[in-house]
C-alpha cells in the first residue's frame, strides 16, 4: 500500500514535513517532560531522545541537548529533579521527498518560555 497516496495526497511535500516534525516534536516533549534526571543522567537521556524518535520514518536526525545551567539551579536537595520544557534544546529534522524541515524546541528568554517553532525549511 502507498501510505503517501492512500493518506497524505492532500497536503504536499513540505505541509508533510513540517507535520511529521511538530508531531513528533509534541509527542517528545509530552513523553520526556517530567522524569527524574540529573547531571549524570543527562547524556543517557539526550541519547534516548535521539535514538527513539530517529526509528520514526521521516524524521532524518534528533539533536537532543539539556541545558545544564537550568538543570543545576533546578536540582533539589536530593540531587535530582524533574525536566521540564525549559531545559529542552532539541531540534528535529524531517525529510519527505525533496523538503527538510527543522523544527526546534528552545527556552526563549524574552518569552520567558520554551517554544517550539519552524526554525528552517529547504528543498533540495
Amino acid at each position: 500500500m502507498d501510505v503517501n497516496k492512500k493518506y497524505f495526497s492532500n497536503i504536499n511535500s513540505r505541509e508533510r514535513a513540517i507535520f511529521e516534525g511538530g508531531i513528533t516534536m509534541g509527542a517528545l516533549f509530552h513523553q520526556f517532560v517530567g522524569i527524574p534526571l540529573n547531571k549524570e543522567s543527562v547524556p543517557s537521556i539526550e541519547k534516548s531522545i535521539k535514538e527513539s524518535f530517529e526509528l520514526q520514518p521521516a524524521i532524518e536526525e534528533v539533536d537532543a541537548k539539556i541545558d545544564l545551567k537550568r538543570l543545576d539551579s533546578a536540582l533539589s536537595d536530593f540531587d535530582y529533579t524533574s525536566l521540564s520544557g525549559d531545559m529542552l534544546n532539541i531540534k528535529i529534522k524531517t525529510k519527505v521527498d525533496n523538503v527538510i524541515a527543522t523544527i526546534r524546541i528552545e527556552f526563549i528568554e524574552e518569552l520567558n518560555y520554551p517554544l517550539m517553532y519552524v526554525e528552517e525549511i529547504k528543498e533540495l
